[in-house]
């Protein structure tokens, strides 16, 4: 008899985190790996917010336990961020804090999935979306979003996929994995159906600071107060502020659903970290110069690697306008090298040339496979040229 339970069974491994530790893996045996795995920017947290960290630790703030949900100075440093950048306040009791956008994600699904309740999810999606929702007994419903509409979905493709079991529409602009970026008419047609049928949206906003090329990030719930009163945004500091290690992520919505999602909190993690909290409140609160630089850096990178990528034999690339991944279609390039299964393919390009991907199949795009130009200029270029020479073998 299994001493396992059935939920950890049924669980899939998250799909970027064991490419990236693949990649370390070979990497420790002496190979010469280059990863282009992880979402994890290449950039040092910015100064100020060490500084930040640092001075609460100095100063005794950051000893003690806080409050489960987050300290208040956070609670209103996350309010200062949605007034600068989302363009509306919140009360305190409408911002929870934890340890990762991750882990606010969870805590979401476990404050409002009943068994049998339905997300709708738009493919490609984010890897720990779907086990997430199972986990909380919830049924992901997949929503195929073209490449041919920029892997965006609309409106109708939402209506169509409607049973009376859906309770949330997940939406995740910009997108990881394929860096697209939904306008503001295109979210007003989904806000406003999902108002219509009252349906909660879930807005993973995480990248919404990283957009290039005149893109324009739209908050979906700055759309309309009908819009907001049906979404919980979900955010954090890992991307724009280069601060993946630091953990902090928050969520603000409806004061009931954030306070179940703080009383989940209460039970499993407690208070996030508290030295991180210091750090998250200046970064919120400080100098946002950081960010564009680091944004202008992703931005040259997109422009520099983008026609080299499509150069390669059997790779097709959509152009991304934000996040940090590009999502290349590899059926051409897998039908030019033998394979039917695109993890196999990732697999043989990583042994042979030593070019760490991750598999689309995680991301419910079995066609496709991720790298992420989170690294720097000389590292893509060198990994762009392998595979060429893997193709052309």
């Amino acid at each position: 008899m299994t001493k396992l339970s059935n939920r950890v069974l049924e669980m899939e491994e998250s799909v970027t985190l064991a490419a990236g530790a693949r990649a370390k893996a070979l990497k420790a045996q002496g190979r010469d790996i280059l990863s282009l795995t992880l979402g994890e920017p290449d950039f040092v947290t910015p100064k100020n917010i060490q500084e930040a960290a640092t001075r609460s630790i100095v100063d005794g703030s950051a000893s003690f336990y806080t409050v489960a949900s987050g300290l208040p100075e956070l609670k209103a440093a996350v309010n200062t961020y949605m007034e600068n950048f989302y363009g509306y306040s919140v009360a305190p009791n409408q911002v929870v804090a934890a340890t990762g956008a991750k882990f606010i994600l969870y805590a979401f699904f476990a404050a409002v999935i009943n068994p049998g309740d339905e997300v709708i999810i738009p493919t490609p999606y984010w890897v720990s979306y779907a086990d997430q929702i199972k986990m909380n007994e919830g049924v992901p419903v997949f929503v195929k979003a073209t490449e041919e509409n920029h892997f965006k979905v609309t409106a109708q493709q939402l209506e169509a996929a409607r049973t009376d079991k859906t309770k949330v529409v997940l939406l995740n602009s910009p997108s990881n994995p394929t860096g697209m970026v939904y306008g503001h008419e295109e979210l007003e047609a989904i806000g406003n159906w999902a108002v219509e049928h009252d349906i909660l949206i879930l807005a993973d906003d995480i990248y919404g600071r990283l957009v290039y090329n005149g893109a324009t990030f739209t908050p979906i719930s700055s759309l309309s107060e009908a819009i907001r009163q049906q979404t919980i945004v979900v955010n954090g500091v890992a991307k724009a502020y280069s601060m993946t290690g630091w953990r902090v992520g928050f969520a603000v919505g409806d004061p009931e659903i954030i306070g179940a999602m703080s009383k989940i909190i209460g039970q499993t993690t407690s208070n996030l970290t508290t030295v991180a909290q210091y750090a998250a409140i200046e970064a919120f609160t400080g100098p946002q110069d950081a960010v564009e630089t680091m944004r202008q850096a992703f931005e040259e990178r997109l422009n520099t690697i983008y026609p080299l990528l499509n150069d390669v034999p059997g790779f097709e690339v959509v152009k991304p306008q934000g996040a940090f991944y590009l999502f290349p279609n590899v059926t051409k390039a897998m039908e030019m090298k033998g394979y039917t299964d695109v993890t196999a393919f990732t697999t043989a390009i990583l042994e042979e040339v030593g070019v760490a991907l991750v598999t689309g199949a995680g991301f419910g795009a079995p066609e496709n496979v991720r790298l992420s130009y989170a690294t720097d200029l000389d590292t893509l270029k060198e990994a762009v040229r392998r595979l060429h020479v893997f193709m052309e073998k």
